[in-house]
């Protein structure tokens, strides 16, 4: 090899950085893959999850973007979901009903119906109100399951409590504390 030949003149042998940055490349291809791979996995499993809160995918699905797009309309959740728009707009009344979602009127200048615009509720209240219904359902199986051994109805108030530290920041609970909310629904409790 003279002076003027290049590596790829020396018999097509790579030098060590050449083959360092080969490994380089093939190892950073490999683990874009895997970290594709795992955020699909994430991604799926939070969907499931939320399928499981609320009653469907497609219901999941429509709390997704709109967690990512707040203020969107029926049409935009539709586009941006690849779902149906009577499918959506269906799915959204329902979650208005139970206040998973809020809606109020888009301002448009001009002449024409001002479409409804939706908001999903945080995830951490999304939880707490599940969270109340499984808490209910099952004080319920405790408290039959002590009257029917025969024991005292008193103290039948609530044997299970299950509460739900979040971070409100999100949408928040008003200012309100956890602690504001336990104290206030103990007092709610003594009070009856």
């Amino acid at each position: 090899m003279t002076t003027d030949d290049t590596p790829e003149d020396a018999g097509g042998e790579d030098t060590p950085t050449e083959r360092t940055k080969e490994e380089l490349r093939k190892t950073r291809e490999r683990l874009g893959e895997g970290a594709d791979k795992a955020v699909k996995g994430f991604d799926d499993n939070v969907v499931d999850l939320l399928a499981w809160l609320l009653d469907t995918e497609t219901r999941a699905r429509i709390y997704v973007y709109l967690r990512e797009h707040p203020e969107s309309t029926s049409d935009e959740v539709a586009d941006g979901t690849g779902l149906y728009p009577s499918t959506v707009r269906e799915a959204l009344a329902e979650l208005h009903d139970e206040e998973t979602v809020s809606r109020g009127k888009r301002e448009a200048d001009g002449a024409g119906n001002n479409p409804y615009e939706y908001e999903a509720i945080a995830p951490s209240k999304l939880v707490r109100g599940v969270v109340g219904d499984v808490q209910a359902e099952l004080n319920t199986v405790f408290n039959l399951d002590r009257r029917l051994g025969g024991e005292s109805t008193e103290g039948d108030d609530e044997p299970v409590q299950i509460s739900v530290a979040g971070n409100e920041d999100d949408h928040g609970d008003e200012g309100r504390s956890d602690d504001e909310d336990e104290r206030d629904e103990r007092e709610r409790r003594d009070d009856e």
